[in-house]
């Protein structure tokens, strides 16, 4: 689970960020089930491409496996996770036992969400737990950071030191709400931010100049790669606060070759993002193999020597 190089935790994405390099990251799903050889094939794809890899926690509800077994397993492959931290399933003690033993296994750097309401997953009966949300979460973090828990008691076995990140969406329609709330995510701790799913460029330059200015933390534009007009579609119905314009589905719709189409579309945000902002957080579900590529056809080189493990 450590770097064999130097025996010491992965931590590329901090190093990156603290240099202020463009960043990329990527996400993968933990299996469905046991057996992690899936994940662990997609997530090798993108070494050397990306400077962390995102392990999700139950996204959308769905059950998978916990992403801190997930990410450790990642980092026995040499590949650096960003272990999602949802608070849905999990009160206040749960989150920072997990965040303890994340650190303990060589985790460095973990994204603090809310989590999807239970009711839009596949356990629709389950109990959502929701004892802390992002912003407490990060908070959390930040505590146990300097040595103490949530209740202000020190660690008697060791401070941790986790590169905290949070989600934003500039696509957000209440700007008053987004700025609000992004304001108390950095006064909390987070340290980088992932945006959800970017269509509207435009907003996130408004994004970028009216609220991100001056905040001194990466921002990442979320790219997804679309398949065909009936994913797109599929998106706007089942995901919360996504809108996919219509003249991009039909492009889809007419292409020759939709999922050629949707890497091409793809390509062209990430060139967008690099006039933005400082980094990308890519999203291609079932086809992390096809994220390399992705970033070929826009011009982001591999990171070399940087990821090496």
């Amino acid at each position: 689970m450590y770097n064999q190089q130097n025996n010491k935790p992965l931590n590329a994405l901090r190093k990156a960020s603290e240099a202020g390099n463009f960043l990329v990251t990527a996400e993968v799903a933990p299996p469905r089930g046991g057996n992690p050889s899936h994940m662990v094939q997609m997530a090798a794809t993108l070494k050397g491409r990306v400077h962390a890899v995102n392990v999700t926690d139950g996204s959308r509800a769905v059950l998978r496996m916990s992403p801190l077994p997930a990410s450790v397993i990642l980092l026995q492959h040499g590949i650096e996770p960003i272990c999602q931290m949802a608070c849905r399933d999990r009160n206040r003690i749960g989150l920072q036992a997990d965040l303890m033993g994340a650190y303990a296994l060589g985790i460095r750097s973990v994204l603090a969400l809310t989590g999807d309401p239970v009711k839009a997953g596949d356990n629709p009966d389950a109990k959502g737990v929701f004892d802390l949300e992002a912003i407490r979460l990060l908070q959390a973090i930040d505590k146990l950071n300097h040595g103490f828990d949530y209740n202000e008691k020190p660690l008697t076995d060791g401070s941790l030191d986790l590169f905290a990140g949070a989600a934003v969406d500039p696509q957000c329609p209440s700007w008053s709400g987004l700025q609000k709330r992004f304001e108390r995510k950095v006064q909390a701790g987070a340290k980088f931010f992932q945006s959800q799913l970017i269509t509207d460029f435009e907003r996130l330059d408004k994004f970028m100049n009216r609220i991100a200015a001056g905040c001194d933390r990466p921002i990442l534009a979320g790219i997804f790669l679309l398949k065909s007009a009936k994913n797109a579609r599929f998106i706007n119905r089942v995901v919360p606060g996504v809108n996919i314009p219509e003249h991009m589905i039909e492009r889809l719709e007419v292409a020759r070759d939709p999922l050629e189409e949707g890497m091409k579309i793809a390509a062209e945000q990430v060139k967008a993002a690099r006039d933005i902002c400082q980094g990308v957080h890519m999203m291609a579900v079932k086809r992390e193999d096809l994220i390399a590529p992705i970033l070929d056809m826009a011009g982001v080189k591999p990171l070399g020597e940087l990821v090496s493990v």
